[in-house]
């Protein structure tokens, strides 16, 4: 396995002098535009207002503003400047994957993913955004049915329909189903460092970060096109598309300040997951509990040899020194770290891994669950997929242990928008 340490050197986004967005800029930040500009301070919270509660994506339409003032404005360069959904693709099972472009002007685009009934990664972590648990796991009884397809040994998976720019929103009827629960998989980079062996979105390695902004206006982008009602509607975030949230830490948690404060979302509908940066969870640990998601490690492994084969980050934050990052985190009542584990097809879905986990797992000491996750497809990765009996003796080996054990269903394979697929793929 290969490890650049370069790599995990944080990669700025490009200068944003040229674009004056105001979309990215909180309620505060945008009253100090307005008194720059010689307006009152309170004209940045109707700013805020207008960009993130009403979610107007145009600096003209925002006519809470004088007719004048958002002229003036327009003059001097200033532009809502909101990331906008450039390309939609369309699953048989009604994920859809989005190409996002961003507010820098290179051209580059990240992809986020909406699954309208989730993937059951919230189930049993005791947060509002979850099922319940009677802390055995039991409640899920086997691993999902899902077709296997010839491309998973080889890696050579075809991608299904795809819709391009204007492609049309979902009939009524859709949508209301898509209320009662749905999930948002969000990207925090532009590709990623971290290099893990199985998954696809390493190979585009790590072209920049994301601004706050980039990582909000997915949010917001989605949610417009699924007239999603805050307040209203269940859906949950998770932090887990391209890239390492806490390789761009700063851009990630101004996001969900954001999302929190200003376009009110509960950081208990949010997950984050990292692939083990030890000095970002420890700064997680000390985030307030009013702006802190709950946290998923991707675990994979179970133990350090396998885990460094497969991760080469393990090789510089083991899981020893992971777990002892995470212990300080002041966990809300009834919830649970989550350990996220890819089960790769003979090489970490043996029954004696599944003891293995389950030893690692109560020695940790923490409140904690895990989701499995039976490996997903991608190009030129020569990995296999589980069987549908392996997923199931894992899971059971975990919660005859007492591990709430949850199986996450594998959603949109068919155009690559299962965890670990993302690459900004638009062949057809």
């Amino acid at each position: 396995m290969r490890e650049n340490p370069s790599q995990f050197v944080p990669l700025d986004v490009p200068s944003l002098q040229s674009r004056k967005s105001l979309f990215g800029l909180d309620a505060e930040a945008l009253a100090a535009c307005m008194v720059e500009a010689g307006e009152p301070a309170w004209r940045g919270r109707q700013l805020a207002e207008a960009l993130y509660r009403q979610r107007i994506a145009e600096l003209d339409a925002i006519t809470t503003l004088p007719k004048a003032l958002r002229q003036r404005l327009a003059s001097e360069g200033w532009q809502v400047d909101r990331p906008a959904i450039a390309q939609v693709f369309q699953s048989a099972d009604g994920t859809e994957r989005y190409l996002v472009e961003g507010q820098c002007g290179d051209g580059l685009t990240v992809e986020t993913v909406w699954m309208p009934e989730g993937d059951d990664g919230e189930s049993g972590d005791g947060s509002d955004a979850g099922g319940g648990s009677n802390g055995n796991g039991s409640e899920t009884l086997r691993a999902p049915s899902y077709p296997r397809f010839s491309a998973e040994r080889v890696g050579n998976h075809q991608l299904g329909s795809t819709q391009g720019l204007g492609a049309p929103g979902l009939d009524s009827e859709t949508r209301e189903h898509s209320r009662q629960r749905a999930t948002l998989c969000v990207s925090s980079q532009v590709g990623c460092a971290v290099n893990c062996d199985f998954c696809l979105t390493a190979r585009l390695g790590l072209q920049r970060n994301l601004t706050a902004g980039e990582i909000a206006g997915q949010v917001l982008a989605v949610f417009d096109r699924h007239a999603v009602e805050v307040g209203r509607d269940r859906v949950n975030l998770v932090f887990m598309g391209m890239g390492e949230p806490f390789l761009n830490y700063d851009n990630f948690m101004d996001a969900v300040r954001l999302l929190v404060r200003e376009v009110g979302l509960s950081p208990q509908r949010m997950t984050v997951s990292t692939s083990g940066i030890v000095p970002g969870i420890e700064r997680f640990a000390a985030e307030p509990p009013e702006f802190r998601p709950k946290l998923a490690i991707s675990l994979n492994a179970p133990n350090d040899a396998i885990r460094s084969q497969i991760m080469p980050i393990n090789r510089k934050w083991p899981i020893a020194a992971v777990i002892d990052a995470v212990r300080p985190i002041k966990l809300r009542p009834r919830e649970r770290i989550t350990f996220e584990y890819v089960l790769l097809g003979g090489v970490t879905d043996r029954p004696e891994h599944a003891v293995e986990v389950a030893r690692l797992i109560r020695r940790t000491g923490l409140p904690a669950k895990v989701n499995l996750i039976a490996w997903n497809p991608g190009p030129g990765i020569e990995y296999a997929t589980p069987q549908t009996e392996a997923v199931e003796a894992f899971r059971q080996t975990l919660a005859d242990a007492g591990i709430p054990a949850y199986v996450r269903k594998p959603r949109g394979r068919d155009i690559y928008a299962a965890c670990g697929q993302l690459k900004r793929t638009v062949e057809g």
